[in-house]
């Protein structure tokens, strides 16, 4: 029997997870069966717990769950024990129900720095890295980041002392690494980066894009977590600025390979199915 998976989170029903998963599991030859798991606001611990003690006819039980937005703060509260960039990050994307107790992960950052280096064939190391917004996003990626050894990371956001929090919390770790870490408003970032992320929800809501052009370097990368028609605003405004624009296709792919191994052991290969979403979200904004 296959054992159940699901992602969690507000809104969900148009999320790419269960294709993404289903593919993982034909490629590893894993009894995986992955859905959806719409959590009401102010619901989802309860809603959680109840899909984990759920139990379905022809099925295995509930194994574990993806959280997406807005819900990554309040999955670690969930689990007893939080690898470590989980409880660096403060906020996980992962949880597995082990019968001796709950785990939590986080594995956006590791599938940000991937889709960087390995699919946009971008060096991380020695670069100057714009993360613009300091919600569970930039939060999940941040240490990953500062572990792929740029010259310099800038977070900024439009309430600086939210940045901040982040920034002491990962001060150590920049340390260790070397990196210039340092917390920034939104008008005040610095100009001409290599790399720019956008963790903001500013694509979801349509809302302009919260920099200014200067913040890219000519030939930059400039990528939004968001993908779709919700990304399509930022690359347009990456294009106007001379910056090589991506979509966070890529990562979605990259962390849901990285949760997958978490829960079963087992890597799945990624290249095909990200050309395959790829593919399918261009037929759909044709």
């Amino acid at each position: 029997m296959k054992d159940r998976y699901a992602v969690a989170g507000h809104p969900v029903e148009h999320s790419r997870s269960p294709f993404i998963h289903a593919r993982f599991a034909e490629s590893t030859g894993q009894p995986v069966a992955y859905g959806r798991l719409p959590c009401p606001p102010g619901a989802f611990a309860a809603t959680v717990r109840g899909f984990a003690a759920s139990v379905e006819a022809g099925f295995g039980p509930a194994r574990g769950c993806n959280v997406t937005v807005p819900f990554k703060f309040e999955a670690p509260a969930l689990a007893g024990r939080l690898t470590p960039r989980a409880a660096l990050a403060g906020a996980a994307n992962t949880l597995r129900f082990d019968t001796d107790g709950w785990q939590a992960d986080n594995t956006d950052g590791a599938g940000l720095v991937r889709d960087i280096t390995v699919h946009a064939g971008v060096a991380l190391q020695g670069a100057r890295l714009l993360v613009v917004g300091a919600g569970g996003a930039a939060a999940g990626v941040l240490g990953p980041l500062l572990e792929a050894g740029p010259q310099a990371l800038v977070l900024a956001n439009r309430s600086v002392d939210k940045a901040r929090t982040l920034v002491q919390r990962h001060t150590a770790l920049a340390v260790r690494q070397g990196v210039e870490l340092r917390a920034a408003p939104l008008e005040r970032t610095g100009t001409a980066f290599d790399i720019v992320v956008n963790a903001t929800a500013a694509s979801l809501s349509g809302a302009p894009v919260p920099v200014a052009g200067q913040v890219l370097r000519p030939g930059a990368l400039a990528l939004d977590m968001m993908y779709g028609a919700a990304a399509r605003p930022f690359l347009t405004w990456a294009g106007e600025h001379g910056a090589h624009g991506r979509d966070g296709l890529g990562m979605l792919v990259e962390q849901a390979a990285e949760s997958f191994a978490f829960w079963r052991g087992v890597r799945p290969p990624t290249t095909e199915v990200l050309a395959e979403l790829q593919r399918a979200v261009a037929q759909e904004s044709a």
